[in-house]
């Protein structure tokens, strides 16, 4: 727990009490009472070295091995059971108590609910959530991988009631997993793939895909018929399919290395940043007119022209896996915390089917010729809309340049520039040397060569954000502190409810919530009312803290929303899509769990 004690936390007691703590941890022996009133000048000094207790103990301070003890148990492949079990006159507190996967890498581990606790009037800290006795902790682990050992650091802070508190303790456990039934695993893995299918079909409405989506419509209504609608909906899918398997395939693989990612890792490289704008850029002159993709030399066949078109479709679906990363969409959360905690082969199984579902409604337009029937008929109006589309692009690539600002500041955007630059004059260049005579064709290249000139400017970016001089726990204009372990765990000891806000700033459905809903009058208004403190977390850039928080909490990326009530108890989760009645009601119903018959009073 990042909450700690004060430093000069145990010499508050009288030094005879310490001095008699030390004698009795040395020898592990209770002092008699003559040296006790030796050391204390009188008989009231065993009330100093811990006094009558609620259970009515009286002594020096045990051993923390003996005043302490901690299980582990294994109730399922993904659920452990830990226990506390605490002397008469001892108490843990509630609220610092932390746990961690030390091994294997790959594993999550989460309290699932706490127990309730005692509120408990301490010297130093005040009112505290406390537990005495007893307590269970039910974990959840993610994912249930079965049949192997997993080890567990537990931390905690602990006092004897009337006496000293304990340093941070800590202890380190180790128990085996049962095997997980084979049934659950298959639910839990078709249950993922169906949320797969339907998060990946529902990513075709986000704002980042449809200009992607518009292109191959456009591509779709000038098919000569329908042998060519299939090829076309055919090549888009497996472009779709395979950038999404492509993709699957590096997170597992970095995943086996031990690292811990999220949907949208990707987006967290400035240079993956500075190279999609600069792609969108490059899209965007071509829908302009600027360059053909895809063209040829003069004279090449018409076989070779067919086969440019089926290899564009292909590419169009590569790019839309591309511009989806930065989206999520309702039912993919579930989908993706599935894929980046199962096993390999599952893993990739959710990816393929994210990919099916994004492509699933070209698929039917083009095999279904009712539908197919509904698309405008071709005509003048395609090469206008054409040129349309390439301002979508524009704007595409100018928010991706803010991103990149906001990851490695104002001398990023100007290496991203000069980029832009080469770009376009290569483009410009080839496009004017295409046709001239034999000895200009090599200057032809001029395309590639801008796109290799361009890995300068970007191999240039910083290599770290710029230093700013605003105070992090200063409060920022929407209302928002800057989200810790730490200020969450202050919070929650001061039984205040918390809202939970994770967040990037290349995620798009992260920003619609904050301008529809985070901003409005109607949330600032029950902040206000309930009391309710707003956390946010920026994961821009690689984050490993707000990592590890998402994984803890079964997420497989941004946008992650929680609301913690008053009472300490486990925090609502809310969907990926907010509105301001949702978020409205859970948090006054998180400030009435301070007073329910089930809560802790504050």
């Amino acid at each position: 727990m990042p909450v700690q004690h004060p430093p000069s936390l145990s010499i508050r007691r009288p030094p005879t009490a310490l001095v008699a703590l030390l004698l009795s941890l040395l020898l592990g022996l209770a002092l008699p009472a003559a040296a006790s009133d030796l050391l204390g000048g009188g008989p009231r000094s065993s009330d100093l070295l811990g006094g009558p207790t609620i259970t009515g103990a009286v002594g020096p301070p045990l051993p923390e091995a003996e005043a302490f003890q901690v299980e582990l148990a294994a109730e399922s492949a993904g659920r452990l059971l830990l226990r506390f079990r605490i002397a008469p006159g001892y108490y843990v507190y509630r609220d610092k108590i932390r746990v961690a996967v030390e091994r294997p890498a790959g594993l999550a581990v989460a309290v699932e609910s706490w127990p309730p606790a005692r509120t408990h009037s301490d010297p130093f800290f005040g009112e505290q959530a406390v537990y005495f006795d007893e307590a269970t902790l039910p974990l959840a682990l993610t994912p249930a991988t079965g049949g192997t050992q997993a080890v567990l650091r537990v931390d905690f802070m602990a006092c004897q009631d009337g006496g000293i508190c304990y340093p941070p303790l800590q202890r380190t456990l180790a128990v085996d997993l049962p095997a997980a039934p084979a049934a659950p695993a298959t639910r839990g893995l078709l249950l993922a793939l169906g949320f797969a299918l339907l998060g990946g079909l529902i990513l075709n409405l986000m704002p980042c895909v449809l200009p992607i989506l518009s292109l191959k419509a456009l591509s779709l209504a000038g098919s000569p018929g329908p042998a060519a609608s299939r090829r076309t909906a055919l090549g888009y899918t497996a472009g779709v399919v395979v950038g999404f398997s492509a993709l699957g395939v590096f997170a597992l693989v970095l995943r086996e290395l031990g690292l811990v990612l999220g949907w949208g890792f990707q987006l967290q490289q400035p240079a993956v940043v500075a190279g999609l704008a600069l792609l969108m850029l490059a899209i965007g002159l071509a829908l302009s007119g600027l360059f053909t993709l895809g063209a040829g030399a003069a004279g090449l066949g018409d076989a070779l022209a067919r086969r440019s078109g089926s290899t564009g479709d292909f590419f169009t679906g590569l790019l839309a896996v591309v511009v989806a990363a930065p989206c999520t969409a309702p039912f993919m959360g579930v989908a993706l915390a599935h894929a980046f905690t199962a096993p390999p082969m599952a893993g990739f199984a959710v990816f393929v089917a994210l990919g099916l579902g994004l492509a699933l409604p070209f698929l039917l337009i083009g095999f279904v010729p009712a539908l197919a029937r509904r698309l405008p008929r071709p005509g003048a109006w395609m090469e206008t809309f054409k040129q349309a589309l390439a301002f979508p692009m524009y704007l595409t690539a100018a928010w991706l340049a803010w991103v990149l600002a906001q990851q490695r500041g104002a001398d990023a955007v100007g290496w991203l520039l000069g980029g832009a630059v080469l770009l376009a004059f290569g483009l410009w260049a080839g496009e004017r040397l295409r046709f001239r005579a034999a000895g200009w064709r090599l200057l032809a290249a001029a395309p590639l060569l801008a796109g290799l000139a361009v890995l300068g400017p970007i191999h240039r970016l910083p290599a770290e954000a710029p230093a700013t001089t605003t105070a992090p726990s200063r409060p920022a204009a929407d209302g928002s502190e800057p989200w810790s372990a730490a200020r969450l765990a202050a919070l929650r000891a001061e039984g205040r409810p918390v809202f939970v806000n994770m967040s990037a700033d290349w995620c798009i459905t992260c920003k619609a919530n904050e301008r529809t809903v985070l901003a409005s009058a109607r949330f600032h208004a029950a902040l206000r009312e309930t009391g309710a403190a707003y956390l946010k977390g920026d994961w821009t850039s690689v984050d490993p803290a707000i990592t590890a928080y998402l994984q803890g909490h079964g997420a497989a990326g941004v946008p992650f929303y929680a609301v913690y009530p008053a009472d300490g108890g486990p925090p609502r989760r809310l969907p990926e899509l907010l509105s301001p009645g949702l978020v409205e009601q859970a948090l006054h119903e998180a400030a009435r769990q301070a007073t329910s018959p089930g809560g802790t009073t504050r």
